[in-house]
């Protein structure tokens, strides 16, 4: 735990002391001093201090970066120096200042997925470890209560739906914050998405939804990310015009009633199709690449090995998912997307374990673990996912190259799902048990490959020295 009376009188010593600070404030991440001598702070002095994580000129202010616990730091160097507090910048002052590259673009779709996202741990973890419970006590381990026990449909089933199935609501909440969108309107948009209506008219095979007379394609967005995502990125622009041609007089009515009139169409017809759409188009790649067999099915396993987390998290697996299961209803097995899907799931358990090992800081390590679990064993991994993986952007690759390699190595080793219904947690080896024993063991010997190179490239590059500091400023 961060002692932020001292960090805060360190910082204070390092950029000269209180007759050096012409005024104070801070942002969400950042300490920003007006000093009257800029050539004071020793930057990399300031950069060794216990707690901070960075420091920079920028823009006539010196810059201290300590991390989400920068407003008690705040607290401590006004009470020592003397400063009047002031509120809080909310938006990033240095944003406009960023040439838009490519990689600075991609940073900011990470940070804003990222940041949507890592507010939603507490209740994906949550959900995750009732699935975990309700996995020991039911049939699939310890066989203590059948399936229609009520405490084990209460924790397998209704407490998991409660926090997976309603995430586009959650997500609508904490991306509209993220953004500075009004949290309500984006609780909204995922409402319109996953509405129980809207939702049984997908369940029932109707696949347009009539929106101000046009036809938007009907699908069921339940547990999905992009959608929502980019909804209220839609959202953030279309309210920012309303709030700003409305009459503050009229605004608490008709500025929320024009948003979602208009939002409405955008959502149903442009952006929330998108995902399946993409995942029409990969579909008939992958498939056309698996046909072909040879050199295209091993590439089409490597992709799917490495990128169907990412796949899943758009949405776009769906559209994959639905010709994969008729072909395996038809041959009774599948060699291809759930095979390579499966080690992709299991590249996702090493990274995690990778990183848990890595982290130092006590708090943030065990947490890390409690993700291991709730993957392992209950099957869920969108704690991983976005508590881990897309919260240190150097995860990303070694989740993909562990999953792509397994991949690749199932399809030459010709490993074969034969069982339907194959379990997402510790049990997934029930379903390559059918084949025979020598599917079984090809099985384990991509299964430690995936675990192992992701666990090993996790614990050797998925989190930088910054991170850990910003962690053990927390």
């Amino acid at each position: 735990m961060a002692d932020n009376k001292q960090i805060a009188e360190d910082v204070l010593a390092a950029v000269g002391g209180a007759e050096n600070v012409s005024g104070v404030t801070h942002c969400m991440t950042r300490l920003r001093f007006t000093l009257k001598d800029m050539g004071v702070p020793d930057t990399n002095k300031v950069k060794k201090i216990k707690g901070v994580i960075g420091a920079q000129e920028s823009g006539g202010q010196y810059q201290v970066i300590i991390g989400q616990n920068v407003p008690k730091v705040y607290d401590e160097v006004c009470a020592m120096g003397g400063f009047a507090k002031k509120a809080a910048i909310n938006e990033n002052l240095d944003a406009s200042k960023q040439k838009l590259t490519p990689k600075v673009i991609g940073n900011n779709i990470l940070n804003y997925l990222s940041g949507s996202m890592v507010a939603l741990i507490p209740i994906l973890m949550a959900g995750g470890l009732f699935k975990c419970i309700g996995t020991l006590i039911g049939p699939q381990v310890f066989n203590l209560v059948p399936e229609t026990d009520p405490t084990y449909l209460l924790f397998y089933t209704y407490l998991f739906d409660a926090a997976m199935y309603m995430l586009p609501v959650y997500l609508g909440y904490t991306a509209a914050k993220k953004l500075g969108a009004s949290p309500v309107l984006g609780m909204f948009c995922g409402g319109i998405l996953i509405c129980p209506d809207i939702v049984a008219l997908a369940a029932d095979g109707q696949t347009a939804l009539n929106v101000y007379g046009i036809d938007a394609p009907l699908q069921n967005y339940q547990q999905t990310v992009l959608p929502i995502l980019l909804s209220v990125a839609a959202l953030y622009w279309v309210e920012g015009f309303f709030k700003k041609i409305v009459p503050d007089v009229l605004s608490t009515i008709f500025t929320p009633f024009l948003t979602m009139l208009v939002m409405v169409p955008i959502e149903f017809i442009v952006l929330a199709p998108i995902g399946n759409e993409l995942g029409n188009l990969l579909s008939a790649a992958l498939f056309g690449m698996a046909d072909n067999g040879g050199i295209g099915f091993y590439i089409g396993m490597a992709i799917v090995g490495g990128l169907w987390q990412l796949f899943v998290l758009t949405g776009m697996h769906i559209a994959v998912i639905m010709p994969a299961l008729a072909t395996f209803m038809s041959i009774g097995e599948d060699k291809f997307i759930f095979v390579a899907s499966n080690f992709a799931m299991i590249a996702v358990w090493g990274a995690v374990f990778g990183a848990a090992l890595r982290i130092r800081d006590k708090e943030n390590k065990t947490l890390t673990f409690g993700y291991v679990v709730s993957a392992i064993l209950g099957g869920v991994t969108e704690p991983a996912l976005f508590g881990c993986i897309m919260r240190f952007k150097r995860m990303i690759p070694c989740m993909v190259i562990g999953g792509a390699i397994s991949g690749l190595l199932a399809g030459i080793l010709g490993v074969t799902l034969g069982m339907p219904g194959a379990n997402s947690n510790f049990l997934v080896f029930l379903g390559y048990m059918t084949p025979g024993m020598g599917n079984l063991i090809n099985f384990f010997i991509c299964f430690a490959v995936a675990f192992i190179v992701s666990a090993v490239l996790a614990f050797l590059f998925g989190i930088t020295e910054e991170e850990q500091k910003e962690m053990e400023a927390e």
